[in-house]
């Protein structure tokens, strides 16, 4: 792509007075015309107190219209926009703000304590949402190119830092249309689509899944401020939500709704997840209810959509993520980096226009993620089966070595997940004396369910080698999860050790 174009003018052009944006909480509604109206007004307000392409600014806030309008005013002005994760404290964003180095702070009121906190820290200038709100006012819309560079930095995505400097993976424009092209033609988008954003807004999902593919395609985008049960379960049964994407654990959610078994689901089209496998139970839960979750695969780093399953099919393959999307290319490959034929797991690898050109201000870490030729090194373990579907068998920083034997925790949690009772999992090893590791099984039981550890081991042994079977099952109340409800297995492992 030599050039993309400015999504909100391009749309208020073709459809401004088609709603973009709907807040679900307040009732508030944007028009796509209003959108880059706004977006406009803001992008002017930044030129005129000296933030110019290039420089950075953060914000700081739950769902809402404004987290848009303030990243269209970003592409429309060449400045960008570093989202921060509200639900860390200030002592561990600041060092994400070092790094950045933004010139302003914008936040909503929810945040106004932290975001105090991190302006006296970080000695830093804050923009809070009703200053924001009276700068859109009083500021006329400037003129801006609406061709932007495909390549140019939009916005940058912390990681969460745990094991080391957080880093910022850059997202372009250019990503941004992969992305919609991906998910879009993987799901058949149109203009008549609804979706529903209330993944953080400092993940890619948030952005990406399916906010954006929605607005590039002329949809509307209903806004939760964050996820709550009930809202989602009565947006899904009313037609507020055509295409729906959630992660594992908000599916665990709908699961266990009090309606779950009597909603009437119909008016989803499309049931994506991402972030993490979702078990093979739920998915046959859903598939009883009529529902084809469709399980996917991405990165922060790939915009994020590289898989998606198709629903023709889900059920004949399930556990797979699906083939490749119609802008990503990968390949699965040894330690030397050469591909592996089928059902041979290996390293998994992408390239492709929705793959990050890598890591703001940190090229040693850029480097070490790509390979000579060219492609993103994910740390995912891979096969391919002989149709070309793709099966994610693990981490590779996941696996241990067992009396000399690797072992692959998603298999052992495959396993488990069948055994009656169970809600969620998460594997790990653990050192051991005398086989060097083994494994450790925590174990979430169903509502009102209890597990017996031995009994639990004894039915693994009947589905797994000797090796593969838990050494040691905890039974657990909850798990350790990242904003985006992923297991947080580095939390786990420093519990026990």
């Amino acid at each position: 792509m030599r050039m993309v174009f400015d999504i909100a003018a391009r749309r208020a052009e073709l459809t401004p007075e088609h709603p973009a944006f709907v807040e679900l909480e307040s009732g508030r509604q944007l028009s796509y015309r209003q959108l880059n109206d706004r977006a406009a007004r803001f992008a002017t307000w930044l030129g005129a107190r000296g933030i110019a392409a290039g420089d950075r600014i953060a914000i700081l806030c739950l769902n809402s219209t404004v987290f848009f309008e303030v990243l269209f005013a970003c592409g429309k002005s060449g400045v960008i926009l570093v989202p921060l994760n509200w639900r860390q404290p200030a002592p561990e964003l600041a060092p994400v703000l070092q790094d950045a180095a933004p010139k302003l702070l914008i936040h909503d009121a929810e945040n106004a304590a932290v975001a105090g906190e991190l302006g006296r820290l970080c000695n830093l200038p804050l923009l809070p949402y009703t200053a924001y709100e009276q700068a859109v006012a009083e500021t006329a819309p400037g003129e801006f190119d609406t061709a932007w560079s495909p390549d140019r930095v939009w916005y940058m995505l912390y990681t969460s830092g745990t094991t080391g400097k957080p880093k910022a993976v850059i997202q372009t424009p250019g990503m941004a249309y992969a992305n919609a092209i991906n998910i879009g033609q993987a799901i058949d988008l149109t203009s008549t689509d609804a979706t529903l954003n209330f993944l953080p807004l400092f993940h890619t999902g948030g952005i990406n899944l399916h906010t954006l593919p929605v607005l590039i395609h002329g949809g509307v985008v209903r806004i939760l401020n964050k996820f709550e049960i009930d809202p989602v379960m009565a947006a899904l049964q009313n037609g507020d939500c055509t295409a729906f994407f959630g992660v594992p654990a908000i599916y665990q959610a709908l699961s266990l709704h009090k309606d779950f078994a009597t909603a009437d689901l119909s008016k989803v089209r499309s049931w994506g997840c991402g972030g993490a496998p979702l078990p093979v139970t739920l998915i046959s839960l859903f598939a009883k209810r009529g529902v084809k979750v469709c399980n996917g695969m991405g990165m922060t780093e790939t915009g994020p959509t590289v898989f998606l399953m198709d629903t023709a099919h889900a059920e004949a393959k399930i556990g797979s993520v699906g083939k490749p999307q119609i802008l990503a290319e990968v390949r699965v490959v040894d330690t030397n980096d050469r591909p592996l034929p089928d059902d041979v797991a290996g390293e998994l690898q992408i390239r492709g226009p929705g793959v990050t050109p890598g890591y703001w201000n940190n090229e040693a870490a850029t480097q070490a993620a790509f390979t000579r030729d060219g492609w993103l090194r994910t740390g995912d373990v891979a096969r391919r089966d002989a149709d070309g579907y793709y099966y994610i068998v693990d981490r590779i920083k996941d696996m241990y070595i067992s009396g000399g034997e690797n072992v692959y925790p998603a298999e052992v949690e495959i396993v488990i997940y069948k055994y009656p009772g169970v809600l969620e999992c998460a594997v790990i090893g653990v050192p051991d004396e005398k086989w060097g590791e083994v494994g450790r099984a925590f174990i979430l039981p169903q509502p009102g369910k209890s597990i017996d550890a031995e009994a639990l081991r004894a039915f693994c042994r009947q589905n797994l080698a000797a090796y593969k079977v838990p050494r040691y099952v905890d039974i657990v109340s909850d798990f350790p999860r990242t904003a985006a409800g992923k297991i947080q297995k580095q939390v786990l492992r420093r519990s026990v050790l």
